[in-house]
């Protein structure tokens, strides 16, 4: 199965020869399970053909926010909604969860509450899981077709599914405790607040539960569709 990464971000250059960019840590988490990958830097004008061009898409974070006014966004919304209009599987995290909603008719926003950084708690179909998170923005109003199937007491639509085609997280699972560390150090400071900043760094000897969501969205894009 060919998935392809809709990557809408760069790592930090200084992090890249340890970590890779955004697409390599999408091929890291889902390695073993099957899946080939093409990658297409949309944030650079590179697109693919159509929704054809693979059998399913993921959309990457990014440090832009949805609603931002990038030639490339526009675009990447009209080739959202061809993959949902085919029903072909998606998954979106952190920016890509924002696009897609915004996409089918939600709104992003910068959360009036602040920023959610490194390891973070959210209920997954119930049951607890924790994920690093780093982000602002989030979908306040969900479109009309999502179902939330997983939250948090920050953030009330951190996980979103459209039908049995689309699946979405605000929380990254791809990132690394090593990845946030780097963050911490190359984009946080001076933005998110020194105490959250702080709080992230003493919890990063922390387990997450990455490979757990990594077999779920493995599954996601495998799962048989009529």
């Amino acid at each position: 199965m060919k998935i392809g990464i809709l990557q809408t971000g760069h790592a930090p250059d200084e992090l890249k020869p340890t970590s890779g960019n955004y697409d390599a840590m999408f091929r890291k988490l889902l390695a073993g399970h099957g899946f080939s990958f093409d990658t297409y830097p949309v944030l650079d004008g590179v697109f693919p053909e159509g929704a054809e061009a693979a059998d399913g898409w993921l959309i990457t974070g990014s440090k832009h926010g949805a609603y931002e006014d990038h030639d490339w966004i526009p675009p990447l919304e009209d080739l959202i909604r061809q993959i949902h209009a085919r029903k072909m599987p998606l998954v979106g995290i952190c920016f890509g969860h924002q696009i897609i909603a915004q996409a089918l008719g939600g709104k992003v926003e910068k959360f009036s509450g602040g920023w959610s950084v490194g390891h973070t708690q959210y209920r997954l179909h119930g049951a607890p899981v924790e994920l690093n998170a780093w982000h602002q923005d989030q979908v306040v109003t969900r479109p009309a077709e999502a179902r939330v199937i997983g939250e948090s007491d920050f953030c009330a639509n951190a996980f979103l599914a459209y039908g049995d085609h689309i699946w979405t997280s605000q929380p990254h699972p791809e990132f690394e405790n090593t990845f946030v560390d780097g963050l911490l150090r190359t984009r946080g400071k001076g933005v998110v607040p020194d105490a959250q900043l702080n709080a992230a760094e003493a919890s990063l000897d922390r387990p997450t539960d990455s490979t757990q969501i990594a077999q779920e969205i493995a599954d996601f894009f495998k799962k048989v569709r009529t």
